[in-house]
């Protein structure tokens, strides 16, 4: 049995993984690694990539460049020219990201299901109920990125960022393990809710990009600072940023999540179905 096998089995037993990675200081250590990874020394740089290796199937084959500065640069790489198709029907809301699809479906009134048996309040999610009731019986996805995949995301249509939205919050961590046994997570977690409206539609619709463990902060090419654990929250920021479809629009510092909201009048694209992985540009969700 190899060192990865052996290291897999272990993190798969959910109450050792569930201690390891929650049952710790986590604002401290996300803080610290978020210093931690962007330390520019080759030897530091080199064990921490193979560190990385060994907890993750991380592939750099698609990475733009071949050799980084930091385990950071490695962390947020940008991928070769055509990499990410971008679905090219102008009724396609594509993926803001590469993911694994969590729960997905329409919103109950105004409740939606972090994994099932889970229910959480939209407004709790967004801090807002005026927005909150836009998406009353709309539809939502949740997308999850690992560690390994690719961290950037993207405007899923033409679209204007109208206001972006900062709750500062814990650092738990996101998978399916945490996510059975903390109630309302991402509600607790830090995130940011950013609003877009979509050029052909006029269709409001929010990502809420969350943050988690090691996760040191959410960068945005529409404002000039990053959001992390050092700001205090909500903060609500407006914003006039054009993006078009498949635009790059920022990234997290590590693998998390984002809940991407729609309204009723927008469906689901028919192979979104939970468990499933899917790529940035690919179909998510299809305009009346």
């Amino acid at each position: 049995m190899t060192l990865r096998s052996t290291i897999t089995r272990v993190f798969q037993q959910e109450d050792i993984n569930f201690l390891l990675t929650n049952r710790i200081p986590r604002r401290a250590l996300t803080q610290f690694m978020g210093w931690f990874s962007k330390i520019e020394q080759p030897l530091v740089r080199d064990l921490s990539i193979a560190t990385w290796r060994l907890f993750s199937d991380l592939n750099l084959g698609e990475a733009r460049k071949s050799t980084f500065t930091s385990m950071h640069d490695c962390f947020t790489r940008e991928l070769k020219e055509g990499a990410r198709p971008i679905d090219p029907d102008p009724c396609s809301v594509v993926s803001p990201c590469d993911a694994m699809i969590g729960a997905s479906g329409t919103i109950q009134g105004n409740m939606l299901l972090q994994i099932k048996g889970f229910p959480y309040a939209l407004e709790d999610l967004i801090g807002a109920s005026e927005l909150a009731e836009r998406y009353r019986n709309g539809r939502y996805v949740t997308l999850r990125l690992t560690s390994s995949m690719y961290h950037r995301f993207h405007a899923p249509h033409d679209c204007r960022v109208e206001q972006v939205t900062y709750i500062s919050g814990d650092t738990w961590n996101v998978n399916p393990i945490a996510l059975r046994r903390i109630e309302k997570l991402f509600c607790k977690n830090e995130r940011a809710v950013v609003q877009t409206r979509l050029a052909a539609s006029g269709d409001i619709v929010t990502l809420v990009p969350v943050a988690a463990i090691l996760v040191a902060s959410i960068r945005l090419h529409c404002l000039d600072v990053p959001l992390n654990l050092k700001h205090g929250g909500p903060n609500t920021i407006s914003c006039a940023a054009d993006y078009k479809k498949g635009e790059e629009m920022g990234w997290f510092e590590h693998g998390s999540t984002i809940v991407m909201l729609a309204p009723e009048r927008v469906s689901l694209a028919r192979d979104v179905q939970p468990g499933h992985p899917i790529r940035m540009g690919q179909a998510l969700m299809r305009l009346a």
